[in-house]
């Protein structure tokens, strides 16, 4: 039986403000409130609420037998906590049907994984833990920004623990394979990659409204039709895309929620499944290794990284930026921890980009490239002048040094608490153990007794 894989992401960015050269030292607050409210209030009501409320009724009618996957950034939760708490309440009533699975990703939507691995890590355990208190599972699943991945980065989520990773099947780096089967990373065969079918998910996410489109209008059974065409060893296909898709991108008028709902309906009919990715993962084995030097991602056409690293303005914020990521890990002030996931998220680099095919792009604020660049770059100067003003002593050597103290006793913490877990197993042993024997040394005086009379 064929799998369906669907997944959503729910990530929305923090604004930041108009923020002057002559600020620098003297505004230490970045955001725009206004707009962060506006946009998330906005998008909360015609995209979030009635595409969660669409995907409740689909569980109430199928049961167990639709199931769906979603990830949230921790600056997106943020967001959702001051300014729309009823979209995380709705997701914990999803939660508690048993039917969604939470991925984990980089708490701030950042690119760490590309610049600085314990920054990546610290990110990615951050927003593992934020999902473990909401919805009380630790998640076994990860996935990157923009599902940005590399031979690298599945080695470093590998080392994490986490079994499967989820990221775009670009024909670039599949060729002639297909990316409806589970593979693995070339560099560390235990973590299974679930690949996009970028066909499939697209139909959904970009066309579905556009009547320019050959496949318009696209119905249900059409749609799930041409999944179940697809040659019979093949395994799953996996239909990621972003949540607000589903009111946003695909308005609601052009009736996207009831296509969506009349999916596992049809689905059923053609004796397909849905299962989540974990499932997906326990389900199928590995059919073999994906080798990605060069970073994939799913956006545009190339499928890389130049929409936020492809001109020498966002290199140089990016650089800059990551120029402090060591520092970062040994600060303890919540306030600078807070603006560094807020400076990390990857939409700020990209209202820089200057790509042709993004010439459309919403900057907000921004007149052009040039513009967000500027801005962010101020911003930028003041933050690095406050993480320098904080550990300004400290030189490079001398703070490698204190990162290498910190990991090794953190090494040893671990390794103490492993002990201590080992004897506390030892002991409960030897007190299951001691009572017996008090048990039958008093016996033994009776028995004597016995054989004397």
């Amino acid at each position: 039986m064929k799998t369906i894989c669907l997944y959503f992401e729910i990530h929305q960015i923090t604004h930041l403000k108009r923020y002057r050269f002559f600020d620098i030292g003297t505004d230490h607050y970045y955001y725009d409130d206004y707009e962060n409210e506006r946009s998330i209030t906005y998008i909360a009501e015609n995209s979030y609420m009635p595409a969660l409320n669409a995907l409740q009724e689909m569980i109430e009618q199928n049961g167990d037998y639709f199931r769906v996957a979603f990830s949230l950034s921790g600056v997106g939760m943020e967001q959702l906590e001051m300014h729309a708490p009823q979209v995380i309440e709705k997701l914990q009533e999803l939660n508690n049907t048993g039917c969604v699975e939470f991925l984990t990703e980089p708490y701030s939507h950042g690119l760490a994984g590309l610049a600085n691995e314990e920054s990546f890590k610290r990110d990615i355990e951050k927003m593992s833990d934020k999902i473990q208190e909401y919805f009380g599972k630790r998640p076994t699943v990860c996935r990157n920004s923009s599902l940005i991945y590399t031979d690298d980065i599945g080695m470093q989520v590998a080392a994490l623990g986490y079994k499967g990773m989820l990221t775009e099947g670009a024909k670039h780096i599949l060729g002639w394979k297909s990316p409806h089967f589970v593979y693995n990373c070339a560099c560390a065969p235990n973590l299974k990659l679930l690949l996009r079918d970028v066909s499939a998910s697209d139909d959904i996410s970009l066309r579905f409204s556009n009547t320019q489109w050959e496949g318009y209008p696209l119905f249900a059974d059409t749609y799930i039709n041409n999944l179940a065409s697809c040659p019979e060893s093949e395994q799953v296909v996996n239909i990621f895309m972003e949540l607000s898709a589903l009111g946003i991108a695909q308005p609601l008028s052009s009736n996207i929620l009831e296509f969506i709902k009349a999916l596992p309906a049809c689905a059923k009919n053609a004796g397909l499944e849905f299962l989540t990715p974990s499932e997906v993962m326990d389900k199928y084995q590995s059919v073999g290794g994906i080798d990605v030097p060069n970073t994939v991602s799913w956006v545009d056409e190339e499928r890389d990284c130049s929409v936020w690293l492809g001109n020498q303005m966002q290199r140089e914020a990016f650089n800059k930026l990551y120029s402090v990521a060591d520092r970062l890990l040994i600060a303890k002030d919540p306030r600078l921890l807070q603006d560094w996931d807020y400076l990390q998220a990857s939409n700020n680099f990209r209202f820089m980009t200057t790509k042709p095919s993004n010439n459309n792009i919403d900057r907000g604020i921004y007149d052009g490239a040039f513009d967000a660049f500027t801005n962010y770059m101020n911003i930028l100067g003041d933050f690095i002048s406050r993480v320098r003003t904080l550990y300004g002593g400290i030189d490079n050597e001398e703070l490698e040094n204190m990162l290498n103290t910190i990991t090794n006793q953190g090494k040893e913490i671990e390794t103490k608490d492993k002990e201590i877990q080992r004897l506390k197993s030892k002991l409960a042993k030897y007190e299951d153990t001691k009572p017996a024997k008090k048990t039958a040394a008093k016996k033994a005086p009776a028995k004597a007794a016995a054989k004397k009379a």
